[in-house]
């Protein structure tokens, strides 16, 4: 007779064990070596089944820079092959999630871009050819500005392409480019009070990463994108963009019994349920999406509106800008749609 003494079978929910447990597990007496890589933009760490990446430039808003899509891509990846994650989460350190793309790059200081760590000199990401790129009395190459741009957003859709689940734990902000990194996440959960929206489409954008009609359907999509109005983490939820949005003191605790319970799924099982729901998405055309969305967020940059915009940064500070771009429409650090505060009201 067999000896089936060491088979899975023969242990009470043995499906429940690691990857890596058990003599009969195929990795077995096999080291896991995790390199100690340092990251320009973000931190990640292991506990348990759970990988956590954390955008990790609170003193800029976590604001993205060429380093961004190159580091979230590279920790989804090393967290997709490691044998004992189930799930990743990705949030934010500091005041919110993420504030959107570093445009003082581009909008402030074309002369002097940011240095990367990224080695790009020469080539089309290199900042100065980008800024160059970005000149007002210049010619526009709109393939220079793809490749760019393209690059970014694939970085991005690691979360949406990662073989394993992908949660996005948002809070304070997750505006403009931000919401390109949230809106590939499998799940994403909030606090109530997230300011979450796409305001640059109001001068000098379009969410290049097209996601907004696929997570929250045509109309809703094209309220925010028409007006360029934000929403709360509670409306979202509403909407069914969020899976859920509690107050930010219950933040925490809710992120992490809905990353206990996905934890506890076979890792084969994870990966089979969502390439079955992701292939529902991905046939709504979202790679298409995202191609037009790229091109038409470089032609907004370079509009006789976008030079305007450009050269009024340069003028008086990329902050301000944005402060005689949003405050018309009553939202100037504002989440909720309403009119537009009189002048008597106080700030917010």
């Amino acid at each position: 007779m067999p000896d089936y003494s060491h088979h899975s079978g023969t242990r009470p929910h043995a499906w429940r064990e690691d990857l890596t447990g058990g003599d009969d597990s195929l990795f077995s007496g096999r080291e896991h070596l995790d390199p100690a890589v340092e990251y320009r933009t973000l931190t990640y760490e292991v506990t348990g089944r759970i990988a956590r990446i954390t955008f990790n430039r609170p003193e800029r808003g976590n604001a993205i820079t060429a380093d961004t899509p190159v580091e979230l891509a590279a920790a989804v990846e090393r967290a997709d092959l490691d044998p004992r994650v189930h799930v990743m989460v990705v949030s934010g350190r500091g005041k919110g999630f993420c504030g959107g793309y570093d445009l003082s790059i581009f909008a402030e200081n074309a002369d002097s871009p940011d240095a990367s760590d990224t080695p790009t000199t020469g080539t089309v990401l290199d900042p100065m050819v980008q800024a160059r790129n970005h000149n007002p009395w210049g010619t526009w190459d709109p393939m220079i500005d793809y490749q760019m741009m393209s690059r970014f957003n694939r970085g991005f859709a690691s979360l949406l392409y990662a073989n394993k689940p992908t949660v996005a734990k948002l809070h304070g902000f997750a505006v403009a480019g931000g919401t390109d990194i949230a809106l590939y996440a499998d799940q994403i959960i909030c606090a109530d009070d997230t300011k979450i929206g796409y305001p640059p489409t109001r001068v000098w954008g379009i969410p290049a990463a097209g996601m907004w009609a696929h997570r929250v359907g045509d109309q809703r999509a094209k309220r925010m994108l028409f007006t360029g109005d934000c929403i709360t983490g509670e409306q979202a939820a509403d909407w069914g963009l969020a899976i859920e949005a509690p107050p930010i003191s219950e933040l925490d605790a809710r992120t992490e019994a809905l990353l206990d319970k996905i934890s506890r799924v076979p890792i084969n099982q994870l990966i089979m349920a969502k390439l079955a729901l992701n292939s529902a998405l991905l046939a709504q055309g979202v790679a298409n999406s995202t191609m037009v969305s790229t091109v038409f967020d470089g032609i907004s940059r370079h509009t006789r509106e976008g030079y305007a915009f450009q050269l009024r940064s340069a003028t008086v500070g990329f902050r301000e800008a944005v402060r005689e771009r949003d405050e018309p429409f009553g939202d100037w650090k504002r989440a909720q749609f309403g009119p537009a505060p009189s002048p008597q009201d106080p700030p917010r």
